[in-house]
């Protein structure tokens, strides 16, 4: 077998389907035994785009994703996918092509030290040679679904795909894994102490799909809830103990809750998100992951490295005689902050869009949301019903990450109608690849909040108190026709045009535009100072 093929092969017998990315000339062969093994690859007009893809379709299946590009310019462009993936806790494998090995340190044109380059943004980087492409593949496919997922990079040098390679499997030795030292008595006498204890769920709880563990464990024992960002849809944000979201919109209606509590369980709660002294008050903290975490420098911190049958088995040892729970607190502050959020629909700003799109959207669709300052917004109201379906960025946050997040979700999930929200800013940054969803006819449909500035970055300058500066985007209507790379454009500027173009573009089988020329001054008074 060749290294083209073997690397096809394995890839293949792993459950991926598909490669994101562009191709350089070295590319061709292992394109070509991608092809001939059933592993579809799906050109992207930037490389970016092909690593946030890639990171989507493992979130969405399980599978690792894998994404690829060129020398140079093609790996530098490729590496903003690779940090997504990285702290935003998914498997990819980036493949990129390098020179051969006599080049390789020269001085040539396109070339960069890739290892370099990619080790701080992946778990690993590796360089195949004729020698060692088994063991490559085998480790990098093991470790990039090892906690914390994430990505690892190879190399593929220029001139090694035809080189025959073994089938015969290595041996590959087991990681040692260090054993962390759990402080068990600590944690169970913590436990039993409290009478306002917190839970505070994030992103691992939500990667691990502890959602009916965590449902069945608050039937029994009720304590209040608050999640980060990209915990979202791990609950349905009716149930008596839900508060609401970490750091998003109007978050700081949160302190009733956890001001008053005497002990902080962070249940898979990951700091990449929000850093627990950021909003935590001094008290004793437990943190339940899946290995060990940076953790805050201060006493009464202990934290536990295990499996969440683990986390629940030791939080069964809390005092629940003593437990105080006010659910009419929790409800008051939730029904308080919808109540300032639905004050807001009256006028054509992002929260009437959102709500608009709540109540006209199939209830199994999936939306991706783009960073800025709508994110906030969504974080905290848009209403999941405990169901995985909003697709965020949070760890990385990176600006463009919407579009190819929706292509990738409608790639995985094609029953679903995927709705990509983003700002202009955001859109501008990945705006080529509407051309992509139009070639392979993915019938996303992107909504963007057309305000023409970047208007987080201008919140923060008015928190400052400096005047607006370097964030205006363009003057005048984003687009000014009703195509744009041969993509339907529907404009909507009011209430009943934002209605009509949602039920036009639920019809359409192919990608569509809706551009939602807002008044952004909502967000002056939703988004919450940091």
């Amino acid at each position: 077998m060749t290294t083209a093929d073997y690397i096809a092969n394995q890839l293949f017998n792993s459950g991926v389907r598909y490669m994101f990315g562009i191709p350089g000339g070295p590319s061709i062969p292992y394109m070509e035994a991608f092809k001939k093994t059933g592993i579809e690859f799906i050109l992207t007009s930037n490389e970016a785009s092909a690593g946030i893809m890639a990171d989507v379709s493992a979130r969405l299946t399980g599978i690792p994703g894998v994404c690829h590009a060129t020398f140079g310019p093609g790996a530098t462009n490729i590496a903003t996918g690779a940090g997504g993936a990285l702290l935003d806790r998914s498997p990819v494998i980036v493949l990129t092509s390098e020179m051969d090995d006599q080049m390789v340190r020269r001085t040539t044109q396109m070339n960069i030290d890739h290892q370099k380059l990619f080790e701080p943004l992946t778990k690993a980087t590796f360089r195949l040679n004729r020698h060692n492409v088994t063991r490559i593949m085998q480790q990098s496919l093991k470790l990039c679904t090892e906690e914390y997922p994430g990505p690892v990079h190879i190399g593929l040098p220029a001139d090694i795909e035809g080189i025959e390679v073994s089938e015969v499997p290595e041996i590959i030795p087991e990681r040692g894994i260090k054993d962390f030292p759990n402080d068990i008595h600590k944690i169970k006498s913590l436990l039993g102490e409290a009478r306002r204890p917190l839970l505070a769920v994030g992103l691992t709880a939500k990667r691990l799909g502890i959602g009916k563990e965590l449902l069945s464990y608050l039937e029994r024992f009720k304590i209040p809830v608050v999640i980060t960002p990209m915990a979202k849809g791990i609950m349905p944000e009716e149930h008596p103990s839900y508060a609401g979201v970490l750091f998003h919109a109007l978050s700081d209606y949160l302190e009733d809750i956890y001001e008053t509590a005497d002990l902080v369980i962070g249940i898979g709660y990951d700091p990449v998100e929000y850093n627990y002294e950021s909003w935590m008050p001094d008290v004793p903290l437990i943190h339940f992951s899946t290995i060990e975490t940076d953790m805050p420098e201060r006493e009464n911190v202990v934290q536990f490295a295990g499996s969440p049958d683990e986390w629940f088995g030791l939080l069964q040892n809390i005092n629940q005689g003593s437990l105080i729970f006010e659910k009419n607190v929790i409800k008051g502050i939730r029904d308080e902050m919808s109540s300032v959020f639905n004050g807001f629909t009256g006028h054509f700003g992002p929260v009437a869009v959102l709500k608009i799109l709540q109540d006209n959207l199939p209830f199994n669709s999936i939306i991706t949301a783009d960073v800025g300052s709508h994110l906030h917004l969504m974080g905290q109201f848009w209403n999941t019903g405990g169901k995985d379906n909003l697709i965020m960025t949070n760890g990385w946050s990176g600006m463009g990450f919407g579009i190819p997040a929706a292509m990738a979700a409608s790639i995985c999930k094609p029953r679903s109608k995927t709705v990509c929200i983003t700002g202009d800013g955001g859109f501008l940054m990945m705006a080529g690849e509407m051309v992509t969803a139009k070639r392979y006819t993915l019938p996303i449909i992107v909504v963007v909040l057309s305000d023409g500035e970047l208007n987080l970055i201008k919140l923060k300058q008015s928190w400052k108190d400096i005047p607006p500066y370097g964030t205006s985007l363009y003057s005048g209507d984003l687009f000014g026709s009703d195509t744009f790379l041969g993509v339907k454009v529907l404009n909507a500027d009011n209430h009943e045009a934002m209605i009509k173009c949602i039920n036009t573009a639920l019809t359409l089988s192919e990608p569509v535009i809706i551009n939602a020329m807002i008044d952004p001054e909502d967000y002056k008074w939703l988004v919450v100072k940091r």
